[in-house]
C-alpha cells in the first residue's frame, strides 16, 4: 500500500489556500472598482412651474439647493409632462449638456418628444444677468434649471402634471426628482 506523507498533505493544502485568497482579492478589487461611480448627492431641491401669459406651455425651474457640485456634462434632464391638448403624455429628454447654442436647446440636445421650446433664451432667464445651470459647466448649491415646454408641442392645462428628473449619468442615478402642478 502506498500513503500520501503529511508533507504532501500540507503543500497540498496550502497550494489550495493560496489559489482560493486569489480568487477571492481579484473578486473584491473588481467589486471596489465598480463602487467608485456613486452619484453625487442633491440633499434639497426646489422645482416651479408657471405659465406662459398666451401660450399653453410654461417655465420650469429646478433648484439645486444644498449638496454636492455636479458637472453639467453628467446630467441628463428627463420630462414627463401630461399634454392636456392631446390628451397623452409625453417623455423629452435634454441630453448632451451642456448646450453648445449659448441659451437654447438645439436637434441634438433633445431626445424622445420634442416639447421643448428651442427658442432663443430658453434655458436662460431672459433679461436676467444669470444664465440657467444647462449652460454653464457645473451645476452647484443655488444654480436653477430653466427650460420652457413649448406650447403646441404640449399644451398644458391648469392642474396638469409635469415631472422632472435629472439623472447623472455615470452612475445612472436620479438625483433630483420634482413633479409640480400647471
Amino acid at each position: 500500500m502506498r500513503a500520501v506523507s503529511s508533507v504532501i498533505s500540507v503543500i497540498l493544502l496550502v497550494a489550495v489556500t493560496v489559489v482560493l485568497a486569489a480568487v477571492l482579492s481579484m473578486a473584491t478589487v473588481d467589486l471596489a472598482e465598480t463602487l467608485d461611480d456613486t452619484a453625487p448627492v442633491i440633499g434639497q431641491s426646489d422645482g416651479e412651474f408657471a405659465a406662459q401669459d398666451g401660450f399653453d406651455g410654461g417655465i420650469v425651474r429646478i433648484t439645486h439647493v444644498a449638496g454636492d457640485v455636479v458637472r453639467v456634462s453628467d446630467i441628463e434632464v428627463a420630462v414627463s409632462a401630461d399634454c392636456s391638448g392631446d390628451g397623452t403624455e409625453k417623455h423629452g429628454r435634454l441630453v448632451n449638456l451642456p448646450a453648445k447654442s449659448g441659451d437654447r436647446p438645439q436637434s441634438d440636445n433633445i431626445e424622445g418628444d420634442d416639447l421643448f421650446d428651442e427658442s432663443t433664451g430658453s434655458l436662460t432667464e431672459r433679461g436676467a444677468d444669470d444664465t440657467g445651470a444647462l449652460v454653464t459647466d457645473e451645476f452647484r448649491p443655488g444654480d436653477v434649471i430653466i427650460f420652457r415646454i413649448a406650447g403646441g408641442d404640449c399644451d398644458l392645462q391648469s392642474g396638469d402634471t409635469v415631472t422632472v428628473r435629472v439623472v447623472h449619468t455615470p452612475s445612472n442615478a436620479v438625483i433630483i426628482r420634482q413633479e409640480l402642478t400647471a
